[in-house]
């Protein structure tokens, strides 16, 4: 019988029962498919630099050594100047870590008067938030310890997905049908596209921000501006959430070193601008990835990578679902799943927009065709 005559309770249990395994198997083996998943996308980054190099007449061999000691140096590069930047933040640590138990004192005497909450009760909150943290740090301990095996094993997985990419390649189009080769074909050679795309618009992206927030910073007089100013684009490549994050490190810097609110308000003000000339310029013409994926399945899926990858399966989670998007386009049964997560607008409902809220070309276009 076939798929499509299955009543909908038993196709429903079938891919829920799919995702739960999906769901529990990437929970569980996330030590291992986390450097493989980062590996991927690096390999495919780093795979039009070893075609190019092989060009030059260059063995394969020489060609990926090459490529990925370019790559190295570059990361090194980032690495070291942060690193100043963090030993200059270390040296007035002692200062800072003063000034903060100061407006600590201030704070906690201000709930005591405003709000009758004692100093006893504070500590006590505090000790109990502390004692249910414990886990959490035992947590971060290990993913530390994971994070330096993922330093030494993403650049062996890097080379030998390059140094075995025909094979795997060759694999693909053999473990389908023969009459579904052009539609392997075709999710390959989008999916190398979309993460390309996806990837290296989002590095140029985070480098203009970076110069946006140190800017900004530099000009309010915020100290180590230039390091919360890289930290803040770094965090904004996790979609929505990330921006969000990176306007609390300046602030409380701000708070620490400077007396009243205004500069926490104008780094906040600061960081709204260049919020909106990120998502309204930047991601339109910059992160010009080949598939578009709606606001709210990009918001749960970056929550859901948190809590499966942690920081790393936020970083991942939307390079996957493009994945998933190419997949589910080119397969007929799956093509409503494609229509749900991506951003995409019908042709009835672009009709129903004024004019004025849609693209130039089509309203004039329309202008010149109506009776």
């Amino acid at each position: 019988m076939p798929a499509k005559e299955y009543p909908f309770y038993i196709k429903s249990t079938v891919v829920l029962f799919g995702l739960i395994l999906l769901t529990y198997t990437l929970l569980n083996l996330r030590d291992i498919l986390t450097p493989l998943a980062f590996a991927l996308i690096i390999a495919i980054l780093l795979n039009p630099l070893v075609n190019r190099i092989q060009k030059k007449k260059l063995p394969k061999l020489a060609a990926i050594v090459l490529a990925m000691f370019i790559a190295l140096v570059l990361i090194m590069g980032v690495i070291y100047f942060l690193s100043t930047q963090i030993a200059q933040f270390g040296e007035s640590l002692p200062m800072l870590i003063q000034k903060f138990n100061h407006l600590l004192v201030m704070f906690q005497n201000w709930l005591q008067s405003d709000f009758g909450v004692s100093i006893q009760k504070q500590v006590q909150l505090i000790n109990e938030a502390l004692n249910s943290s414990k886990a959490m740090v035992g947590h971060t301990l290990g993913t530390a310890i994971g994070i330096l095996g993922v330093v030494f094993l993403i650049p062996v997985y890097v080379f030998l997905i390059l140094w075995y990419k025909t094979k795997v390649l060759q694999f693909l189009y053999e473990v389908f049908a023969e009459e579904n080769s052009e539609k392997v074909a075709d999710v390959l050679s989008e999916t190398k596209l979309a993460i390309q795309s996806y990837m290296v618009g989002l590095l140029i992206e985070a480098g203009i921000v970076a110069v946006m927030n140190s800017a900004a910073l530099l000009i309010l007089g915020v100290k180590y501006a230039i390091l919360f100013g890289v930290i803040g684009a770094i965090l904004n490549m996790i979609p929505y959430l990330g921006g969000i994050i990176a306007i609390l490190l300046p602030v409380l810097m701000a708070t620490v070193t400077k007396d009243g609110y205004t500069t926490q308000l104008l780094i906040i003000g600061a960081y709204a601008v260049i919020q909106f000339i990120d998502n309204n310029f930047l991601v339109p013409n910059i992160v010009s990835s080949k598939v578009k994926i709606n606001a709210l399945v990009s918001i749960l899926i970056v929550l859901l990578g948190g809590a499966l990858w942690g920081v790393s399966g936020m970083f991942l989670s939307i390079p996957f679902v493009a994945i998933l998007k190419i997949i589910f386009d080119r397969i007929d049964d799956l093509k409503p799943w494609g229509k749900l997560l991506g951003d995409e607008i019908s042709t009835a409902e672009r009709r129903k927009r004024p004019f004025w809220k849609r693209p130039l070309k089509e309203s004039v276009a329309e202008e010149i065709v109506k009776p």
